[in-house]
């Protein structure tokens, strides 16, 4: 995981603002490059999301998985 990753935190963002921020991010990422997102749940169904709209072109790396907050590294290969 390169140190330049940014951290996206969406814990204190309305839930129905932060997949657009999330998808916003990822868009704007180039190849091999990636983000952290911090969130106050397991982000799950985000995955299944991404896997539907992004198959084959992110990556997903839990660095933390609760109990209070998870750190997912969400990336571009």
């Amino acid at each position: 995981m390169p140190a330049t990753d940014a951290e996206l935190d969406i814990r204190s963002e309305p839930p129905a603002r932060r997949h657009e921020m999330i998808f916003e991010t990822y868009e704007k990422l180039g190849p091999g490059r990636g983000f952290i997102l911090i969130n106050d749940h397991d982000p799950k169904p985000l995955y299944y999301q991404f896997e539907a709209e992004h198959k084959g072109e992110f990556t997903w790396d839990y660095i933390e998985q609760g109990p209070t907050d998870w750190r997912v590294r969400i990336g571009k290969p």
